[in-house]
């Protein structure tokens, strides 16, 4: 705890990621407020999912180009664009009831102007600590994210039971609002510059590294996706006994970032996490009785922050510091089609066979994410010796003639 104390110290650090934890606030509040309130206008898991995905879909379309847009027109513009386009499509969910392919419609476009301060943030952390700090930043980054899965379902599901899946929307895009105005107006935002990368778009990916935390994560959030449909389908859109069990999942989160995330990165560092997720929700099948789930979420929760943690580290010690911002959004995009694709199916699972499905499915993904990063793990650089310092960007110099 000492090196995270130390970190915190840092000038401007405990600021930043306080303001970014509130910008990304809501997103722990908007799946799951949505999931509930499609479901209570159409009364249908498979509907909910389907705008769940459509959402995330938006977002994984707009990580990559928006990230990239930072290094062209600067994080501010960038960053006040999304955040009002967003706001105004989130908003109108919340207060006009429509069909289900208008949800999904209107649901892409929040996903396509989601605020980009994951990308943002993680390519900021490197020009504000040396890099001994940087590994133990990424993963304080994924520890602290944790609080937002924490309390995000706790605050959705009261406020949704309490008053109304409406009410839980529009919280969320209230704080949206605040946190975003506070990270905007961070002076990071301003001083730190992305360099225009001089390559194509999608480029990065062809570093090994990049699209192995991609893949990874891809699976991984794929896994906690189907996890959250499956939590309110076993214990109903009234029961705060979901909001409790999705909290759980993110304490150990929690826990496991803060135990594990400032050791050594090895080799195999991603897969022995990814196999703490999969042990955990394969255990959850067996029973939805609410204690088993508290244990076995507890249990899948340890590996999450720890394995976002090394993605984190890998991909910046793999590329160059212009090409940060685009890798990150890559990465985020793989997560995000993780979520759609995880919703969609549990969804699915859950109206033909009950909510149990829903854990089959999330265990199927964890599982995967084990086989990626065990088949691949040369793919993962060893940074047991090294920093995770992005690579200088170098360019010719012009030399006058003497």
């Amino acid at each position: 705890m000492s090196s995270y104390a130390s970190l915190l110290k840092s000038p401007g650090v405990a600021r930043i990621i306080a303001a970014q934890l509130t910008a990304r606030f809501p997103f722990g509040m908007l799946s799951l407020a949505l999931l509930l309130h499609v479901e209570h206008v159409h009364d249908s898991y498979a509907a909910a999912g389907l705008v769940l995905a459509a959402t995330s879909i938006g977002q994984a379309i707009a990580g990559p180009l928006t990230s990239r847009w930072m290094g062209r027109w600067a994080m501010r513009p960038v960053l006040i664009l999304t955040t009002v386009l967003c706001t105004a499509s989130i908003g109108t969910i919340a207060l006009v009831e429509m069909p289900v392919p208008l949800y999904m419609a209107i649901g892409l476009i929040a996903g396509l102007s989601m605020p980009p301060v994951q990308p943002a943030v993680r390519t900021i952390y490197p020009k504000m600590v040396n890099s001994r700090q940087l590994t133990p930043l990424f993963s304080l980054d994924a520890s602290a994210q944790e609080i937002i899965w924490v309390l995000g379902p706790v605050i959705t599901v009261f406020l949704a039971v309490q008053i109304s899946t409406v009410t839980a929307i529009l919280a969320a895009v209230g704080i949206l609002v605040i946190g975003s105005t506070w990270f905007i107006s961070s002076p990071e935002v301003g001083r730190v510059r992305i360099p225009l990368s001089r390559r194509r778009l999608g480029a990065v990916l062809g570093r090994p590294p990049v699209l192995l935390a991609t893949v990874t994560g891809f699976l991984l959030i794929g896994a906690c996706a189907a996890v959250e449909v499956g939590v309110v389908a076993a214990f109903g859109e009234g029961g705060s006994e979901s909001g409790i069990i999705l909290a759980i999942f993110a304490i150990g989160s929690l826990i496991g970032g803060l135990s594990f995330g400032h050791r050594p990165i090895g080799p195999a560092a991603l897969a022995m996490r990814m196999l703490g997720v999969a042990i955990g929700l394969s255990l959850a099948i067996v029973s939805l009785n609410f204690w088993w789930l508290a244990l076995t979420m507890l249990i899948a929760g340890v590996g999450i922050a720890p394995a976002l943690a090394v993605m984190f580290a890998i991909v910046s010690a793999s590329v160059k510091f212009s090409e940060t911002a685009e890798a990150y959004g890559w990465v985020g995009t793989g997560q995000l089609i993780g979520a759609a694709i995880g919703s969609a199916i549990a969804g699915f699972v859950i109206d033909a066979s009950g909510a149990s499905g829903a854990f089959v499915v999330a265990a199927a993904f964890a599982i995967g994410g084990v086989i990626v990063a065990t088949m691949f793990r040369r793919w993962h650089p060893d940074l047991r010796d090294r920093d995770a310092s992005p690579i200088p960007d170098t360019e010719p110099i012009a030399v006058q003639p003497s």
